[in-house]
């Protein structure tokens, strides 16, 4: 779905900009993508599933995306991480969900819906489930998120990978959280948990790249200095989310990392894919991807 919104200099042509409708997103994005941070270039919006951003990442489409920094390895030649507007934090990890109380044993050979296989997500679920799941998980299947915990009350799957708001409204569904993979990462490493990046096409120069920071950095701001002014636009896009769980997933997802990654967001990042590459289950960073201009 793709948005067109109002321009402030409609002489520029606009950035090709993707992220998903999901609170966070719209809260931190609506200063800029509504015309309201002073100097930063018009925005053409796509809305879409974070399984989708990281495909168009994939294959070189669109000029900005807020992907998950599980794919980063596959995308950092064409595209450059920015430092800011993306979702870092503690205590907001995906959750792993079943109709019953269990432990990771019982994950055996059992059927997990995740949102993305190359979702953040699912890359700390690889992670723990090497841990935690003798023998291994059977069958992976991918769905957007929004279905996930309907796919598990039904019996479809034997257990679901959620992440967003589903931390506040699983018990709604009947469903046990069996882990927290959140948890896991932040007891093996004491760092924050990296979920979602802001990228940006390293052709557009250095200069620009900066500029785009400074613009996600400002609209971030400017959410925080009048949360209403974005309250519509959150709503609008929130797929009839009630407005206190809207609330509270933009209270655990817009953080200080979302303002800059800072020096613990960029070791939490760096120790993510080090050590997934590690397990071979990314490939290996070349030495500076990671750097800004």
């Amino acid at each position: 779905m793709s948005e067109r919104l109002p321009e402030r200099n409609s002489g520029e042509e606009p950035l090709g900009i993707a992220y998903s409708p999901c609170p966070n997103d719209t809260f931190v994005f609506h200063a800029w993508a509504h015309g309201l941070v002073p100097g930063a270039p018009p925005l053409d919006v796509t809305f879409a599933d974070i399984d989708v951003t990281n495909g168009m990442a994939e294959r070189g489409e669109l000029d900005v995306l807020k992907v998950s920094y599980a794919v980063l390895p596959w995308v950092l030649d064409e595209y450059a991480l920015l430092p800011c507007g993306g979702a870092l934090g503690r205590g907001c990890g995906p959750l792993v969900l079943t109709r019953e109380p269990g432990t990771g044993a019982d994950l055996r050979g059992a059927t997990v819906a995740v949102p993305s296989e190359r979702s953040t997500a699912y890359l700390l679920f690889r992670l723990w489930a090497a841990e935690k799941v003798p023998g291994g998980v059977g069958r992976i299947t991918v769905m957007p998120f929004h279905e996930i915990m309907p796919a598990v009350r039904d019996g479809k799957v034997d257990a679901g990978l959620v992440i967003h708001e589903a931390r506040f409204t699983y018990g709604g569904y009947g469903l046990h959280r069996l882990a927290d993979m959140g948890e896991h990462w932040e007891a093996a490493t004491g760092l924050p948990i990296p979920l979602g990046a802001i990228i940006a096409r390293r052709s557009l120069g250095a200069e620009r790249l900066r500029a785009l920071a400074g613009a996600a950095r400002a609209s971030v701001r400017m959410a925080w200095a009048d949360p209403e002014a974005s309250r519509g636009y959150v709503m609008e896009h929130a797929q009839e989310m009630d407005p206190a769980v809207a609330d509270r997933h933009i209270g655990l997802y817009v953080n200080e990392f979302t303002a800059d990654l800072g020096e613990s967001g960029y070791a939490a990042v760096r120790a993510l894919l080090t050590r997934a590459a590690e397990e071979g289950l990314v490939p290996p960073l070349a030495p500076g991807a990671l750097d800004f201009v």
